[in-house]
């Protein structure tokens, strides 16, 4: 892994946002690659073991070997013996390959990024840390009591949320869920909205994601400014 991390920063810096499976390599989720061309090094490629098995989802020739990236990438695929291609759309290289190399193409999952600062109001609740006390009743309320906010109104825990930062720094992912009994009361937007402030303050960027056919996951988060940017492409191999 020590060989290829240089070039991830390259990759990191080319991207120049979120990449939803940045973190499998430092978890042992992905098998590393370098390419060679000639006897020098031209590139890398990752390949998932676990939660996408036998999927690259990473790829990166040095620009020098740009214009030889599609027979770089069929040998890293020859090489790892690869059944499937995971790329998400702002990706252009990897979503290239995709299409030269894959067949069955798929997509359910949108990538947000933060389009706009919306002033939103929650005149019914307030935003705020969890506690200890907190926990039971989100229970109670089918909320995730790990979550680090919520939004309380009139006594009653109505919406959870939090950051986490599986993506590649400085993203962090915004994630949210609103007890059922008060769903389309503005409660989600207003969460995802405040979480955005959160994550500026302690200097992230926002980022989310959500199944395509959750159209009201989608509302929310347009709501609160946070606009479709990509979506997340996974296909089999042609051998």
């Amino acid at each position: 892994m020590t060989e290829i991390n240089p070039l991830r920063e390259l990759h990191r810096q080319a991207m120049n946002c979120q990449i939803m499976h940045d973190s499998f390599p430092r978890r042992g989720f992905s098998d590393p690659y370098l390419l060679h061309v000639e006897g020098r090094v031209a590139g890398y490629g990752l390949v998932a073991n676990v939660h996408w098995p036998e999927t690259v989802h990473e790829f990166y020739p040095l620009p020098a070997y740009r214009a030889v990236s599609l027979p770089l990438f069929r040998q890293l695929l020859e090489v790892s013996q690869a059944a499937h291609i995971l790329s998400q759309t702002n990706d252009r290289l990897l979503t290239l390959m995709l299409y030269d190399c894959a067949q069955n193409i798929a997509s359910d999952t949108i990538l947000f990024e933060d389009g706009f600062t919306t002033h939103l109001s929650c005149p019914a609740g307030y935003f705020r840390e969890v506690t200890e006390a907190d926990k039971e009743r989100l229970e109670a309320q089918k909320l995730d009591p790990s979550s680090p906010w919520l939004i309380e109104s009139k006594g009653v825990a109505v919406a959870t949320g939090g950051v986490t930062f599986h993506y590649n720094p400085p993203y962090g992912d915004l994630y949210m869920g609103v007890a059922e009994a008060y769903r389309q009361r503005g409660f989600g937007s207003y969460m995802v909205q405040e979480l955005k402030r959160i994550a500026y303050e302690i200097g992230k960027i926002p980022a989310a994601r959500c199944n395509a056919s959750n159209v009201a996951s989608r509302s929310t988060l347009q709501k609160a400014g946070m606009l479709p940017c990509a979506r997340l492409l996974v296909g089999d191999v042609v051998r």
